[in-house]
């Protein structure tokens, strides 16, 4: 099985509440931008060279925050009842 079709298996139950804010101020001078890379759910995507992210796909690993150099990616878990699910199959 393809990890695209393993990660399907997850549920996700959405939050209103944001756990990830991205500081857009931080990433302008960023060259790397390491985040497109580190997300396993391509969370972040390059758009008209500023980035945009989706919270509503975490897979809640924290590897933004780690991969940002600059500290522009604040993270903590969903509030409790909320985020991904994993299935396992």
């Amino acid at each position: 099985m393809k990890v695209e079709e393993k990660l399907a298996l997850n549920k996700f139950d959405v939050d209103k509440e944001v756990h990830i804010t991205v500081n857009e101020e931080g990433c302008r001078d960023c060259e790397l931008k390491p985040c497109l890379y580190a997300c396993p759910a391509d969370c972040f995507v390059l758009r008209e060279d500023h980035i945009t992210f989706s919270y509503e796909g975490c897979l809640e690993c924290g590897s933004c925050q780690i991969a940002c150099a600059k500290g522009a990616i604040s993270w903590t878990y969903p509030r409790g009842g909320f985020g991904v699910c994993y299935q396992y199959g």
